[in-house]
């Protein structure tokens, strides 16, 4: 699990295809502390696996799976990418509960300056709408960041100087293409107010499933 708070930024050094995905070679502008071999971090967002790590760099696997649904396969030698190490039980939860499982990739519609933000508007990928809701949480590049307003077919969000300069956020122009995360927990409580198994276990939560246990009258 991740929190969406970016610890700063990678270039990737090295790229080769291998077994249908790709190997990366990602070198950290910051000091990785304690690296464990195998431990989890995310690039853009997307939960990898560090291994063969040596001070600032490692080498990570990337699936097809991964490639299909993010724009790692559409990074090159030189492209800069979010990094976030694993999140700790003792560590401050920052931003939200972020899974590093890419549920699709949206494109950047527009950028535009408001005083010293910047705000950016999203397209919303297909069957994703529902889960986007305004003042919620998304994950962008790795990113947690608060939807300002939604809408069918676009959602905004309203970035701090900050974000953009430690993230790649700032490098952003329309019509390039972001990984998005949206909230986990709205897809669990959906699945619940939905689970019918039909056996004498499963049950759809609805009204009158919540009047019959006493819930509402």
């Amino acid at each position: 699990m991740f929190t969406g708070i970016i610890q700063g930024k990678g270039r990737i050094y090295t790229a080769r295809p291998a077994g249908g995905g790709m190997v990366f070679g990602i070198e950290a502008a910051f000091e990785i502390d304690n690296p464990a071999e195998g431990e989890s971090i995310a690039v853009n967002g997307v939960c990898l696996t560090a291994r063969e790590i040596n001070e600032r760099r490692f080498l990570t696997d990337v699936s097809p799976e991964s490639l299909s649904r993010t724009n790692l396969g559409k990074l090159s030698v030189g492209a800069e990418v979010n990094l976030e190490r694993a999140l700790r039980l003792s560590d401050r939860l920052g931003g939200h509960l972020v899974s590093g499982h890419i549920d699709a990739e949206s494109k950047v519609i527009s950028r535009k300056s408001a005083g010293d933000f910047t705000i950016f508007h999203f397209a919303v990928p297909r069957g994703l709408g529902r889960y986007i809701v305004e003042k919620g949480s998304i994950t962008i590049d790795g990113v947690s960041l608060t939807v300002n307003s939604c809408e069918a077919a676009a959602f905004s969000v309203s970035i701090i100087p900050h974000t953009l300069e430690v993230t790649v956020l700032g490098a952003l122009r329309p019509g390039d293409q972001v990984n998005l995360e949206v909230d986990i927990i709205g897809k669990y409580v959906e699945r619940l107010l939905s689970y019918d198994d039909n056996d004498e276990h499963g049950h759809t939560i609805n009204q009158a499933f919540l009047a019959k246990h006493g819930f509402v009258v």
